[in-house]
C-alpha cells in the first residue's frame, strides 16, 4: 500500500507493508536520525512529530499517519548551520554515543515551544520518557537550559564549542582582580 506524507515540509507518496511502524518508513525514505532502540514506542530515540505532536515513531503504525505532516530531526538544522538546541548540545558534549540525542532534541524543541523558560525539573520531566545510557542525563538538562536562554537571547552563542561569553557576568567579572584601578 502506499501513503501520502508531508515529511519535513515535502510531500511525498511512500511505500508502506501492512507491519511498517513509522520509524521504519522514514529509516527506509532516508531520515536515519530517526533511531530504533527498542521496537516498542519506550526508548524515545525514535521521537518525531506527527501534525506538531510528538510521538515516538516506533510504537505508531504507518498506515495510520497516512495524510500527516511528519517532522524529523533533519528538519532541525544542518551542519553548518544547527538549530539553537543543537548547538547547545555540542557546546555541552552532550552527544556522547548519540543514539538518543534526536528523540531528546525533538523533545526539548516540543518543551521550548510550550515553555521558553522552564526550570530544571520541568527539562528532566520532558525528557524522562528517553532512555540514554552514556550521559546520565545532566549534559542534556544543561544544554536543553542553555538552548533555552540562547533562544531567549539571554546568551551569546559560541557554536564552535568555545568559550560563550554572558555579557552580563562579563561586565561584572571584568573588572574582578583588577588591581590597576
Amino acid at each position: 500500500m502506499e501513503i501520502e506524507l508531508t515529511i519535513n515540509d515535502e510531500s511525498t507518496t511512500v511505500a508502506v507493508e501492512s507491519d511498517d511502524d513509522l520509524a521504519t518508513v522514514l529509516r527506509r525514505n532516508g531520515y536515519t536520525g530517526v533511531k530504533c532502540g527498542c521496537d516498542s514506542g519506550v526508548c524515545g530515540a525514535s521521537k518525531v512529530f506527527v501534525d506538531g505532536e510528538v510521538k515516538m515513531a516506533c510504537g505508531v503504525e504507518a498506515r495510520n499517519v497516512d495524510g500527516t505532516e511528519v517532522e524529523t530531526i533533519e528538519a532541525l538544522g544542518t551542519q553548518d548551520d544547527l538549530h539553537p538546541i543543537q548547538e547547545a548540545f555540542v557546546d555541552h558534549f552532550a552527544v556522547q554515543c548519540g543514539f538518543c540525542i534526536p528523540g531528546m532534541i525533538i523533545e526539548a524543541k516540543s518543551l521550548l515551544a510550550t515553555n521558553p523558560d522552564p526550570t530544571e525539573a520541568e527539562v528532566r520531566q520532558a525528557i524522562d520518557d528517553n532512555l540514554c545510557r552514556c550521559t546520565g542525563y545532566q549534559k542534556p538538562v544543561e544544554a536543553i537550559l542553555d538552548a533555552a536562554d540562547r533562544m531567549r537571547g539571554d546568551r551569546s552563542v559560541a557554536a564552535d564549542g568555545g568559550s560563550r561569553i554572558d555579557s552580563r557576568r562579563a561586565d561584572d567579572t571584568a573588572h574582578d582582580g583588577d588591581s590597576d584601578e
